[in-house]
């Protein structure tokens, strides 16, 4: 079975390229990062499947499905993506499947598998898309609750929401009542919290009802928690993740370039929720460590291609960090992309002389000379 990748980041083609590479019968015919390459590909070739990405370097993935889905009726695609809320969008071009980042090796053999049986005329295997069946927590990057398929719960009050990002912190284990009222309602009047916090429980309740989620929630003598032993929470398995992975090397590669992917961002984004900045700061350290280790194994392999956007990334995050702005330094001459190196430099130069008075280190300056 022959299968095209078209996704513009270098670190999923390199992992999906392995993985499937590695499957009986499946030929990698082809790999592109931007629309227009996929468009010339198959003005001359043919494929069976096709893992699309539906946002591809500005360009609209779902729109070169259709346009591919109109020349090539036999062509299976799978939509690989970081956001659940484009599913309805995206079965409109009727895909085989539709896969959320990080995508695991069992996840992506399941969906070969199922391409394979349809090709065979074989029915379909009881189990198929059970992961777009599983409720999933994202806090990572923001705090979004999705159900079955794109079902995202929707919100009935900020506190409400705030009440589960707190009760979530707290990973299942039971919270009281004070703590709750002293943490998510400090601005309210005492003799009233009370009344505030019911009314946020109910409101919860309600939204996660839509779900079928109303359970998770659980209350017992001014005591409350989130039941999670269902559900996959994004910024826990990471945690755990990075934990298991230690040391990054050549064999646990493609697990470490997954599970960078996992990391969308800082716990709950853009949310203002004072009490959960130290956890913020530590989930942010780990994944900063765990990156820079990554970075320097990939260069260490040569693998340049699939350094270079994990270091961009996590000069993104932390713009002040000399040594993140080293290995993006070494990433770029590697690729031997020396105006961005430069242009890079000058930046980070002028950056520290404005935000600290001071100039780039002594290897930094001998690092850009050389």
């Amino acid at each position: 079975m022959r299968v095209v990748i078209i996704d513009d980041d270098q670190a999923m083609l390199t992992v999906m390229k392995r993985r499937l590479a590695r499957m009986e019968g499946i030929e990698v015919a082809a790999s592109m990062r931007q629309v227009p390459d996929a468009l010339d590909y198959f003005r001359n070739h043919t494929a069976d499947l096709a893992f699309i990405d539906i946002e591809i370097a500005g360009d609209n993935g779902l729109q070169l499905a259709r346009e591919l889905r109109e020349r090539h009726q036999e062509l299976d695609i799978v939509f690989v993506t970081s956001h659940r809320e484009y599913a309805l969008d995206a079965f409109e071009a009727y895909p085989l499947d539709y896969m959320v980042k990080p995508i695991s090796a069992p996840r992506l053999s399941e969906t070969v598998e199922r391409a394979r049986r349809k090709r065979q005329g074989q029915p379909a295997a009881d189990g198929d898309a059970n992961e777009l069946k599983q409720s999933v927590i994202q806090g990572l990057g923001g705090l979004t609750v999705s159900g079955p398929l794109d079902n995202e719960v929707k919100w009935i009050s900020s506190k409400s929401k705030e009440l589960f990002a707190f009760l979530l912190l707290n990973r299942g284990k039971n919270v009281s009542r004070s703590l709750i009222i002293e943490q998510v309602f400090p601005d309210m009047p005492l003799n009233n919290s009370k009344t505030y916090l019911h009314t946020a429980v109910y409101q919860l309740r309600k939204a996660l009802s839509s779900q079928g989620l109303r359970e998770m929630v659980v209350s017992n003598h001014d005591q409350y928690r989130l039941e999670l032993a269902s559900v996959e929470v994004d910024f826990i398995d990471f945690e755990h993740k990075v934990a298991a992975l230690g040391d990054i090397h050549e064999s646990s590669l493609e697990d470490a370039l997954t599970l960078e992917q996992q990391y969308a961002g800082e716990l709950f984004g853009e949310l203002s929720y004072l009490w959960a900045m130290p956890e913020q700061e530590r989930l942010g350290y780990l994944y900063d460590n765990f990156a820079k280790r990554l970075i320097r194994t990939l260069m260490d392999g040569q693998q340049v291609g699939a350094a270079l956007p994990v270091a961009r990334k996590l000069v993104r995050r932390q713009e002040l960090d000399e040594e993140a702005n080293l290995l993006l330094m070494q990433t770029l001459g590697g690729m031997k992309d020396w105006k961005a190196l430069q242009d890079h430099y000058e930046r980070f130069r002028e950056l520290l002389k404005r935000e600290l008075g001071i100039k780039p280190s002594f290897e930094l300056a001998g690092l850009f000379k050389s």
